[in-house]
Formats: C-alpha cells, structure tokens, sequence
C-alpha cells in the first residue's frame, strides 16, 4: 500500500522529533481547509477507482472523550444513518459521499470514529488534531498534486498509525456467536431460567436484552451484524439491596429495567451514587456491573460471525 499522512501541517516546522511547532491549531475550520481535506480524501478514492468503502470498528461518545472538540448530540451522524443508528456498523458498505461526512464527523471531534477501508485497495483513517491517513494500491499522483494545490500536504509514510495490523492480535480468543455458543446458551437458561444479553453493536454503546428460552431466536435474528455478545446474570428486583450494596469509590454501570420492561444503563461513580435513588425509583429490577475490565467478567462472550459463518469482526466481546 502507498500511505500517506495529509495534514494542513507544513513538515518544514517539525522538530528534530518530527512534532509540529508552526502555527497551525488542532482544530477543524469548519470551512476551506476541511474540504480540502475532504477533496483530498475523494481524489485519492477517485484515482484508486473505489466508490464504497467499509465501515470499521465502529463507535460513537463514550464516558471519556479525547477529542479537542466537544462532541454533539448524534455524534456527526444525523442525516446519515437513522436515529436507531441501523446501517452504522462494522463490515457495513457506504458510498464515498457517506464516506466523506464520515471523514468531516472525525475531524470536528463530533463524536462517531470508524476505519474506512476497502480491503487491500484503500483505506481512511482519521486521527486527532487533524491528522489523516489515506492508503491506496496505486501511487496516486493526481491526488498527492491535488492535495498540495489545495494547500495540504500530502507525506508518504510506512504506515498508517491506525493499521489494524497494530492492534493486539486477540484472534484466538475471539468466538464467533455460531451454533455451538447458542446451544451453550440454551444449556444455562435451562438452568438459570433467564440471563441478561448486551448486544454491543457499537464501541461504547449497547443493547440490552432479557432473554428466556423461549425468546433466544426472535432476539438471535434481529441482531446487529458483527456485534459483540456478553451473556450477564439477571436482573434482580431487589433494587434496594443492589444500590445498598454499591462499592466504594468506583466506577459502575447501572442496568436497570423501567415497568414497562425497557432496559437501560447508567455509569456512576461514588460522586453521583446519592442521586440513583432518585433515578432509579420507578425500577423493576437491576443489575450492578463493574466498569474495571479486569473486575467485569460475563458468563459467555461471542462476536457475531457474518452469514456465511466467517468471523471477520476484528474487535473483542
């Protein structure tokens, strides 16, 4: 692949450590430079010959936020996908102009990241303070001058900090959600009557679903494609004893059930745990689960396979 670093940086003030030092800020203008960035993006996918790209690794705002920008209600996806977010996925295919309002989300900080990929042709990654990395089977010279006549600068590099092929290599403990783990699920629900389901169908946000016997593949069959399956205890009605029994000083996810059996979730720490009296009076039933990883362990964990049964999801449960 040919990678390539486009920023509005000018490497002529970079350190010895290659840090910029010049003038420019961190922040999107909202206006010429980010479409230049935008053209950039297009007339590298133009000159590659792509007109869709994947979606990967999908998120949107979590507890923290690293972006200079705050981000804003939708996270930069209204008018894109639905308010349900359906369509917004890992392994889902948009065309380049989706693609784009993409790539303008990730650089205002709105809040939605993704990898844009088509595999070994082309790729976009976005990173922070204005940082883009575009990736390409073909040199494209058209798209570097392009770059440069809009007054970004376009540098070859190795590689795109955002190459998946950097991430810790999990593959081995990844389970693809198949026959095998919905049987096991069947096995506990014979004995434990009922168990809680997180559908994670995007980075740093869930779907919450209380699940039977009988309701195992009503709910197997509208699941989000690829998303990532953590099997949980049931809920439990003694709402009281489960706010009593709150550790302290940590971090801790609330979920909880209202009347009328909807299923949510809170984070809170010990600063805010006097408020979820209140939050929570009207709820059903609860469940209390640690935000620490190594204090956060399901029952089961799987990450759903893609029809043809090939688990292409590179992310964990």
């Amino acid at each position: 692949m040919h990678v390539y670093r486009v920023t509005k940086y000018d490497p002529a003030d970079r350190n010895g450590a290659g840090h910029y030092v010049g003038p420019e800020d961190v922040y999107s203008d909202h206006g010429a430079v980010e479409e230049a960035y935008l053209a950039s993006v297009a007339a590298f996918a133009e000159e590659t010959g792509i007109t869709h790209l994947t979606i990967r690794e999908p998120e949107v705002t979590g507890f923290v936020n690293f972006g200079v920008e705050p981000p804003i209600d939708g996270h930069g996806l209204a008018g894109l996908f639905p308010p349900d977010l359906t369509g917004y996925h890992d392994g889902a295919q948009v065309p380049i102009s989706v693609a784009l309002e993409l790539v303008r989300a990730m650089l205002r900080d709105n809040g939605a990241w993704c990898r844009l990929e088509a595999e070994d042709q082309f790729f976009v990654h976005v990173g922070y303070d204005q940082y883009v990395y575009v990736g390409s089977a073909l040199p494209c010279p058209h798209a570097v001058a392009l770059t440069h006549q809009r007054g970004l600068f376009a540098e070859p590099i190795n590689q795109s900090p955002y190459d998946p092929q950097l991430d810790e290599d999990d593959s081995a403990r990844r389970r693809p959600a198949d026959d095998a783990f919905w049987a096991e699920l069947n096995a506990l629900l014979s004995r434990q009557g009922a168990v809680l389901l997180e559908e994670g169908y995007l980075s740093n946000a869930s779907r919450w679903h209380r699940i039977t016997l009988d309701g195992v593949a009503p709910i197997r069959s509208r699941l989000t494609p690829r998303a990532r399956l953590l099997i949980w205890p049931d809920l439990s009605t003694n709402v009281d004893a489960a706010l009593a029994s709150l550790p302290n000083d940590s971090l801790v996810e609330i979920v909880w059930q209202n009347p009328q059996g909807h299923i949510t979730s809170l984070t809170a720490d010990e600063a805010e745990y006097p408020a979820l009296s209140a939050i929570l009076a009207e709820a059903h039933a609860v469940l209390i689960l640690s935000c620490y990883e190594d204090e956060r362990t399901p029952l089961m964990a799987a990450v759903m396979p893609d029809p043809d049964g090939v688990l292409r999801a590179r992310w964990m449960p």
